[in-house]
């Protein structure tokens, strides 16, 4: 099965100009071939009567700051559009479903990615295919980076929504505990990522207990653990499938539209990641790390942990930690690979107010809008424009970004994978769940639970 991707020259040699697919080359309007970088909103003619549209969306304090200073600058670019924030942190979905049910679902949202293509199916989100095609900025061939954009936004040939960024999976290191010992860190280099016995390695070198013994070593205490090699985040199916794409498996395969949790390829990368808790001993027990209290983020910066292996936006608290941080692409197992993610925003189709709802979606498109939370380390863009080396500086921040980050943003992203996820995937994924959490703590090896859960997730999908 071939992913839906970008060569790494294609996706290196676009700098300002990026194809983009051929229903948009077909029906845009002939624009300019670059588009310049800007740091303010596009604007578009606005309602003559003043309206009120809802936005809901999810995101920890950065978030919700970012999206409240978004509304005020459109609104002052928009006089005749008021947009009302429903800022959701907790328990998303389920209040969203609850809206939707009593249908009163808010005129704008984010949407997540294993929810678009159900919500699609159900008519629920608007259709703006003909509205981005036509539109002075974001109806531009190069603007968007393709084909990922186009891969996870468009679902036969029609869009409903566009992603709101990208992120990926990468390490995140204390750059201290790597000096003290000697070891040269991993590279922001995608060439030079670490073979998988490399990794492990390095892993064990770098967890220590009390009396300085490590994994192996006789008399190592398991239960005195004062410095961990690693930490991979296992709580969501993000992460999930990112380590099939390492071991270049797939978690699902667009093509025969089935997950593939069954397939050795990704059972066993799933099994390489439990072994490290269970059989290697270089990364703290999910259970354990709990009991820990602290979060990945702190045990680096007291020295507790060497490498944590987490999502891209995670650099929005990582660069905060007292010790040095660096930043590297993961290890592979099989392949150098990256699962590239984020939540889309759409408009609902049962807004009454769908030309202002419109304007606020395509103003979440805008390099303003992206850059912001680019800024902050929260996201990476899904522009080309804010991909090449005048785009990246006027974002970058050093106190932010460690030194070689531009490599994770665009070489690393040469190597994303992405795809739509299927409808019914949320609910698949209840199944999957505990699946995993019988592997994580040793019940069950990957290749029996997943045997057994995957033709039950597949069974959820082929109803719907």
């Amino acid at each position: 099965m071939k992913y839906k991707s970008l060569s790494r020259r294609e996706f290196l040699q676009l700098g300002a100009v990026s194809m983009m697919g051929a229903w948009l080359a077909s029906c845009a309007p002939k624009t300019p071939e670059a588009t310049a970088v800007t740091t303010q909103p596009v604007s578009i003619p606005t309602p003559e009567q003043e309206t009120t549209i809802s936005f809901m969306g999810w995101g920890g304090v950065e978030e919700d700051e970012g999206v409240k200073a978004a509304i005020n600058v459109f609104q002052e670019e928009n006089p005749k559009i008021k947009v009302t924030w429903m800022y959701t942190p907790d328990l998303y979905d389920e209040k969203m479903n609850s809206y939707i049910a009593a249908g009163t679902p808010p005129d704008t949202a984010f949407i997540s990615e294993g929810r678009y293509a159900t919500l699609i199916k159900d008519k629920h989100l608007m259709d703006i295919t003909d509205r981005i095609a036509t539109d002075p900025l974001i109806g531009k061939k190069d603007y968007f980076i393709e084909p990922q954009e186009t891969n996870r936004s468009a679902i036969n040939g029609r869009w409903y929504g566009i992603g709101s960024c990208w992120t990926n999976f990468h390490i995140y290191y204390n750059a201290d505990i790597f000096t003290k010992a000697g070891i040269e860190p991993p590279s922001n280099e995608p060439e030079k990522a670490w073979e998988w016995d490399h990794f492990l390695d390095v892993a064990r070198q770098l967890t220590v207990d009390a009396n300085g013994k490590h994994p192996g070593d006789s008399g190592f205490d398991l239960g005195d653990v004062q410095q961990w090699g690693a930490w991979w985040a296992t709580d969501w199916y993000g992460p999930m499938i990112n380590f099939t794409m390492i071991n270049d498996g797939h978690f699902y395969d667009p093509d025969t539209g089935k997950i593939t949790l069954d397939q050795p390829a990704d059972y066993e990368a799933i099994q390489k990641i439990a072994d490290q808790m269970l059989v290697q001993h270089v990364m703290p027990q999910v259970a354990a790390f709990s009991g820990l209290g602290m979060s990945a983020s702190q045990m680096l910066e007291n020295g507790k942990l060497a490498m944590a292996i987490d999502g891209s936006w995670a650099l929005s608290w990582m660069w905060k930690i007292k010790a040095k941080l660096g930043t590297a692409v993961a290890p592979k197992m099989k392949a150098i690979a990256t699962f590239a993610r984020a939540h889309s925003h759409s408009a609902f189709a049962s807004t009454k107010q769908p030309e202002a709802s419109w304007q606020w979606v395509r103003f979440l498109a805008t390099p303003f809008y992206v850059s912001q939370f680019c800024k902050i380390g929260l996201w990476l863009p899904n522009q080309t424009a804010l991909m090449t080396e005048e785009g990246m500086k006027s974002w970058m921040d050093p106190q932010v970004h460690p030194a070689g980050y531009e490599k994770i943003v665009k070489d690393y992203m040469a190597y994303s994978r992405t795809f739509v996820y299927p409808i019914g995937f949320g609910e698949a994924y209840t199944l999957i769940s505990p699946a995993l959490d019988a592997i994580w703590i040793g019940d069950k090896t990957a290749k029996d639970a997943l045997s057994e859960v995957t033709p039950q997730a597949n069974a959820v999908i082929e109803k719907l």
